[in-house]
């Protein structure tokens, strides 16, 4: 059996690449990206967890994060798209809302 360590590990790591990218990256996708890498951190958290303490209740979290990051990829694919079409960029500090 692989201890609990190794997932929360794994996890730290994934989270904190994550984290990197959405600090460092300017790219609009990428940090939406990044952003789904950190969700899917946590999920590795609460289904290990869950599988330890012989609970359902991480994998049932999981599912729900699972539903919410497929929200937030649609939903930001769909502001990208609009903010492509009126900058024709999709760096984020090219984005200025106050000046159209």
């Amino acid at each position: 059996m692989i201890p609990l360590s190794y997932y929360v590990a794994v996890s730290v790591v994934l989270f904190v690449i994550g984290l990197t990218g959405v600090l460092i990256r300017k790219n609009f996708l990428i940090i939406l990206y990044a952003i789904e890498l950190m969700l899917n951190a946590a999920n590795i958290n609460f289904v290990a967890f869950a599988h330890y303490a012989q609970d359902v209740t991480g994998q049932v979290v999981s599912l729900f994060i699972i539903t919410i990051a497929a929200a937030e990829a649609a939903i930001g694919l769909a502001i990208i798209i609009v903010l492509f079409r009126k900058k024709a960029t999709t760096n984020v500090d090219e984005i200025n809302l106050l000046k159209w």
